[in-house]
């Protein structure tokens, strides 16, 4: 190898939307910077709103408020840098700024998936054990919950950033991508560890969120056999709709998850793949408040009350 080739990166490039057509760009920065509005202000309606309405202190609704935290932080760290990245042509970032965009990232999406599971181990005690349901969901087991899957984010989240900069990025520093993602980064390293730390990533990630997954198909499985045995199908109907909207949540989720990491290898240009990207960081948060408030009866209620009814009685 050259000398050339041995020069380590101490910077990078965000490419970014910096490929695609310039008049398109202040139709998506107009686009994304509404949603990004929207996502705020409505899991902080979500957060106030469990807050105020004493009947939502339940177990349910402070793993949604975790919920709606974790949304709100993950979309500050990722959207307003890719709504910079729209308004300018290449954007350099250090070392450390994309090391430190990585691990909140990561951070956020494992303790989103975290999250997700408990809720469906939740749903999975309310329903298949109704008379333990206080016993085994008491606020002290719902906040341990809660830490467990902040803590367990963190140190995954710490964990994968510190095997990916361990590498040795050479050459080329482009990345192709509106944030440092993990994939797209992994392309610039360079030595005999990249391929061996490329695969170990992608376990470690691909272990954790489907371990995640499993866990929530299980609990449904026992759920849905639950609800099988109620005789009316009122009862069935009234008992399933307590979980629609975390269900609904689960498959937006995992199946936005999947379009990005799981998507088949084809001809694609880097412009398809960065506009792919969008939809995991800036839909999924844009329709998690829409999906708990609409399909959500007792949160929807709660929310007329404290906010509608005051200003459109």
């Amino acid at each position: 190898m050259t000398d050339q080739n041995h020069s380590t990166v101490s910077e990078f490039i965000l490419i970014g939307f910096s490929n695609f057509p310039q008049q398109l760009l202040p139709t998506f920065f107009l686009l994304y910077l509404l949603m990004y509005l929207f996502t705020l202000l409505g899991n902080l309606l979500i957060m106030t709103t469990i807050w105020r309405e004493h009947s939502l202190h339940t177990p349910m609704y402070l793993f949604l408020c975790a919920l709606s935290t974790s949304e709100i932080l993950f979309t500050v760290a990722i959207t307003p840098r890719m709504l910079v990245d729209m308004l300018s042509t290449y954007r350099s970032i250090s070392f450390t700024a994309c090391a430190s965009q990585m691990f909140f990232s990561f951070t956020f999406g494992f303790t989103h998936s975290f999250l997700l599971m408990i809720m469906g181990y939740d749903r999975y005690v309310a329903i298949c054990h109704p008379l333990r349901y206080n016993v085994l969901m008491s606020t002290r087991d719902c906040a341990r919950l809660v830490s467990w899957s902040w803590a367990g984010g963190s140190v995954m989240g710490m964990m994968v950033t510190m095997i990916v900069f361990h590498l040795t990025f050479c050459g080329s520093n482009e990345i192709h991508h509106f944030a440092c993602h993990v994939l797209a980064l992994l392309k610039l390293a360079c030595g005999n560890e990249t391929s061996s730390v490329t695969l170990g990533v992608i376990l470690v990630c691909v272990t954790a969120l489907m371990g995640c997954l499993f866990l929530i198909v299980l609990s449904y499985v026992f759920i849905v056999a639950a609800i099988l045995r109620i005789p009316s199908a009122e009862g069935r109907h009234k008992t399933f709709s307590t979980c629609v909207s975390h269900l609904t949540i689960v498959i937006v989720h995992y199946g936005f998850a999947s379009i990005i990491y799981l998507k088949p290898k084809g001809p694609r240009s880097m412009d398809s793949n960065t506009l792919m990207a969008t939809t995991y960081t800036v839909f999924t948060p844009f329709l998690s408040p829409i999906i708990f408030s609409l399909r959500n009866k007792e949160l929807k209620n709660a929310i007329k009350k404290n906010y509608l009814r005051k200003f459109f009685p």
